[in-house]
């Protein structure tokens, strides 16, 4: 498709746009009815430790959400010499779970709890108790009921609970809702009604009723909605938050707002039955589409949903690349102390593909990248840590291979009660984030670490952004009756080129050495926490 033609199509609103709010990066992608990115920008954001608790400015949330937008809006005007006034739908995104607590005001009554926060386990436990269901730390409902046991003051004020998306979504449409996939991470989700389940709702209510609170749980949480459904529309006091400048018209339609997994299934194609993704970032996480339900309560599995509502086992691993990164800008420092400039993806490049020329098992190296707790390993709070012996073979290679090891290990894991415990059949595992970027050397790796084919789309660094545009797209898009599954593989991956690789059986048994030497050394990482204080200072 030409210029012309685009730009006619951006300035007639035939596109989609999706945004996604992740850990590190705010991404808005602009796409056009190919399902081709054809404009996009970004906000480069951190976490927050305040007061005990990980969390995001309210104001850096709205100010990453106009710059992302602002970038995109620019480089359509200097690629297709047109300004942006309207697009076809829209859908926000963000990473899952968390804590957004609302009075009537519509005020913020606490900081933004994320995701991060292992600060719930009381809470997790006795309610995993209550439903006999897996309610992992993260959850809404945990952050919720933890606040309950700790008699917070807002608590009775309460009118509102949802996650970032929710929150996003309401502040520019007025409406209080939620795609399935993002719901199943705030309560557990009935499949057969597609809604928050009925029983264990009324169970918490009665739980809590004691309390003598003035809401009920179900009037608290954002309505539930499928993908492909319309929720809401851009009011004018939204379009006047998402673009300042004034361009943009009010009336666009919205999808349900999602959760980074949901997107990163979409991302991967991967919502279909007996398929499964890793989506790599800040955290990792594997989501494996599921036939049956599990035979028991696993506290390392998610039983979350697609955007469309089939049930999903949620690996879910706190950390993974932010240790890896501090390293990368740690050698970008002795680089430039060197005299030399480097720009990101050779540095990355350089760095990563190291680990190819390492021993298999890393040397005898050990790494910890937990900058927070983490609930498959049993930790409630990390320390980064890197350990060798005197016997180690202490390597570049080596220390590159055992960073990117490591970054798998709780993954792995946890991956193993689904594939060993569980025997559950996985046709296809699909991998995307940015580590995949560089080519091979992650794919390489995270095969060995789950010892399957792992694919790897061309796709494959669009991310969740990406993955939101695609829903947004299957609103305004699909033919009647058309399922997601059939709308992704029929129409937006038809002639996309993947790679599949197979594991290689000496990193197969390197990683099996490693994850041997991870087991055994978490007592050290314990001892880590216990001893080494948060501002560094023993």
């Amino acid at each position: 498709m030409n210029q012309v033609d685009l730009s006619a199509m951006i300035t007639k609103g035939e596109t989609s746009l999706g945004i996604e709010f992740g850990s590190t990066r705010i991404k808005a992608v602009l796409i056009d009815r190919r399902f081709q990115t054809i404009a996009s920008g970004s906000y480069e954001w951190e976490n927050q430790l305040k007061d005990g608790y990980w969390t995001y400015n309210q104001e850096d949330i709205i100010v990453g959400l106009q710059t992302a937008y602002r970038e995109m809006k620019q480089e359509v005007e200097r690629n297709y010499g047109v300004t942006l006034r309207t697009v076809g739908s829209i859908g926000f995104s963000a990473m899952m779970h968390g804590y957004m607590a609302f009075d009537s005001a519509g005020d913020l009554l606490v900081p933004f709890r994320t995701w991060r926060n292992a600060t719930t386990g009381v809470a997790a436990r006795e309610l995993t108790d209550l439903f006999r269901f897996n309610i992992p730390e993260r959850w809404s409902i945990a952050h919720l009921y933890q606040a309950v046991l700790n008699q917070e003051e807002h608590v009775p004020r309460l009118d509102f609970v949802t996650t970032l998306a929710g929150y996003i979504h309401w502040l520019l449409t007025g409406t209080r809702a939620i795609g399935i996939g993002d719901a199943s991470g705030v309560f557990p989700i009935d499949e057969a009604t597609h809604n928050y389940h009925p029983a264990m709702v009324k169970q918490f209510d009665e739980h809590i009723a004691a309390k003598g609170y003035p809401w009920k749980l179900e009037d608290l949480l954002p309505n539930v909605h499928l993908s492909g459904e319309q929720v809401g529309h851009l009011t004018e006091e939204g379009a006047a938050i998402l673009d300042p400048a004034g361009d943009l018209q009010p009336g666009i339609p919205f999808c349900p707002p999602e959760g980074d997994a949901g997107t990163g299934m979409v991302a991967t194609n991967s919502v279909r039955k007996r398929t499964g993704n890793v989506s790599v970032g800040t955290s990792v996480f594997a989501m494996i589409v599921l036939e049956k339900e599990l035979s028991k309560v696993y506290p390392e599995i998610d039983m979350v949903t697609t955007p469309n509502g089939s049930p999903v086992g949620m690996v879910h691993a706190n950390n993974c690349s932010s240790d890896l990164n501090a390293w990368m800008g740690l050698f970008r420092e002795f680089s430039e102390a060197m005299g030399f400039q480097v720009d990101s993806g050779k540095l990355f490049g350089v760095l990563l593909n190291k680990a190819l020329e390492a021993d298999p098992d890393g040397g005898g190296l050990l790494s910890y990248g937990y900058l927070s707790g983490e609930n498959i390993t049993g930790l409630d709070h990390g320390r980064p840590l890197f350990v060798r012996s005197p016997e180690s073979n202490f390597t570049l290679a080596n220390f590159m291979r055992t960073h990117l090891f490591t970054a798998f290990g709780a993954l792995r894991l946890g991956m193993g009660i689904l594939t060993e415990n569980e025997e559950v059949a996985i046709d296809r595992i699909l991998a995307h984030g940015g580590l995949f970027k560089t080519p091979v050397v992650g794919q390489k790796v995270l095969a060995a670490a789950l010892n399957v084919p792992i694919s790897v789309m061309s796709t494959a660094g669009e991310g969740g952004a990406w993955g939101m545009a695609l829903l947004a797209s299957y609103l305004i898009n699909q033919d009647q009756g058309e399922s997601l599954e059939d709308f992704l593989e029929q129409k937006v991956f038809r002639d996309v080129k993947g790679q599949e690789m197979a594991p290689d059986a000496a990193d197969v048994q390197g990683f099996e050495e490693f994850i041997e030497r991870y087991r055994a050394g978490l007592a050290i990482e314990q001892a880590a926490v216990d001893h080494l204080v948060e501002n560094g200072r023993g």
